[in-house]
């Protein structure tokens, strides 16, 4: 049989599509609140230190060396060396091939105790905090439009983050089950290093506060939250969940617009994570498309939501941005709301 891309039949061994609906056919559900690992990452580039952070050991060489400073080497990214092709190369990397080998099963290895695998690919076209709806045509005083565009480009502001990988277990104790293992420890690794410049690794607790019918939903809204500096973390967590939640849940809107929504506590880390340690909370929201991420934005309903969010977050370090939602591993059906 032949192992070119594309060629592999559903029933391969390796095919990731075996660990999710519909091709899999045994599954679990909980009321419980789950673990999830949030890793934020930001994708192989040649981007400036100074610009964005490097995980030591990430962004290598055609040569599996480590490159101390992209910007000065571009031409030697194991990635992509073309920069008219790295985002691209990288999206599709992720998906169709990082996606694959962390759902592969190596003889002698699991990934059972992973009971859902998504990634979240930041869409640029998506709203976000840096650029929010609605949108309004560039025009002069009259009215008309402007005449020389090429004199009124924006500036574009890049978020932290290119998208995330939202990993979901029982139990704490179960990443280590996972991760541990040598397919996981070295290789999966390895092909992090390739892939990626910076990784987070916090642990936190997820909420469903509404649950997804099918958890095939297309879009989601990231929200990173940052507490306000006079409240402790257990403090600003409680009032999201307690105070922050039932607003959100209780506006039409959101009924309207929103598939599913979850929030996902801060509660340690896997290992030293100087970015990742920073983040409070983050928010997940589902949608259907764009136009209802937009529409849900632009509504008086969450205005209301905002508002309230100021109240009690950070808003000039927060940030909110909209992402494609890939399923790769779902052993979770139905998605329950977690009691709390």
């Amino acid at each position: 049989m032949s192992t070119q891309p594309g060629n592999l039949s559903n029933n391969d061994s390796r095919a990731d599509n075996r660990h999710r609906p519909p091709e899999r056919t045994s599954y679990r559900t909980t009321t419980e609140p789950l673990i999830v690992t949030p890793t934020f990452l930001t994708r192989a580039d040649a981007t400036p230190r100074s610009l964005r952070p490097l995980d030591q050991g990430f962004t290598t060489s055609r040569t599996g060396e480590a490159l101390e400073n992209p910007d000065t080497e571009p031409a030697e990214i194991a990635l992509e060396v073309n920069p008219n092709l790295a985002f691209e190369h990288w999206d599709e990397y992720w998906r169709k091939v990082h996606g694959p080998k962390f759902a592969y099963e190596e003889p002698g290895s699991t990934s059972e105790p992973v009971l859902r695998y998504d990634q979240v690919h930041r869409i640029a076209g998506g709203p976000s905090s840096y650029f929010h709806p609605p949108y309004q045509a560039m025009t002069q005083a009259n009215g008309k439009l402007v005449a020389d565009p090429h004199a009124h480009v924006p500036a574009y502001e890049r978020p932290r983050w290119d998208g995330f990988a939202y990993i979901a277990y029982a139990a704490q104790a179960d990443i280590e089950r996972v991760l541990k293992q040598e397919q996981y420890d070295k290789r999966i690794a390895a092909d992090e290093q390739v892939a990626f410049r910076m990784v987070t690794r916090s642990i936190t607790r997820e909420y469903i506060l509404l649950p997804s019918a099918q958890h095939r939903d297309p879009i989601s809204l990231v929200k990173i939250h940052y507490r306000r500096p006079e409240l402790t973390r257990e403090a600003f967590q409680e009032q999201l969940l307690r105070q922050h939640a039932p607003l959100v849940l209780a506006q039409p809107a959101t009924h309207q617009y929103v598939r599913r929504y979850a929030q996902l506590h801060n509660i340690g880390s896997t290992q030293h994570d100087p970015e990742g340690s920073l983040m409070d909370a983050i928010s997940v929201l589902a949608f259907a498309s764009l136009n209802d991420v937009e529409d849900y934005l632009v509504s008086d309903d969450y205005r209301a939501i905002a508002a309230h969010e100021a109240t009690f977050t950070d808003v000039a370090q927060s940030e909110y941005w909209t992402g494609l939602n890939y399923s790769v591993i779902n052993r979770l059906l139905p998605e329950l709301a977690t009691k709390y």
